[in-house]
């Protein structure tokens, strides 16, 4: 049985990526804007409610950012796949809630 190795700067970069996207969707204001102002007439209360989300979202993004910080200095390659899985959570808490607040 052959094993394939995936090079750690793979899941590093990928985990930074993620980061990345989350951060901008969520510092820099595009949650917001994608799903409140996406029609017309945008509902009363849905900033408030993606700052609902929003929250929820980066308690799992404090969850990643700790995992890939762990995966970094103690440089446990698994962890920097599970760090991804867990920012791919965080961007799609982001995208399923924004989409039911809308």
């Amino acid at each position: 049985m052959t094993r394939t190795v995936v090079p750690p700067a793979i899941p590093a970069a990928a985990s930074l990526l993620l980061a990345t996207l989350w951060g901008f969707a969520v510092f820099g204001d595009w949650g917001r804007r994608a799903f409140c102002e996406t029609s017309l007439e945008p509902s009363p209360g849905c900033a408030d409610r993606i700052a609902s989300v929003i929250a929820v979202s980066v308690v799992v993004a404090v969850v990643a950012a700790c995992l890939t910080g762990m995966a970094w200095l103690t440089r446990r390659e698994s962890l920097y796949g599970v760090a991804v899985v867990v920012w791919a959570v965080a961007v799609g808490v982001l995208f399923v809630g924004g989409l039911a607040v809308q």
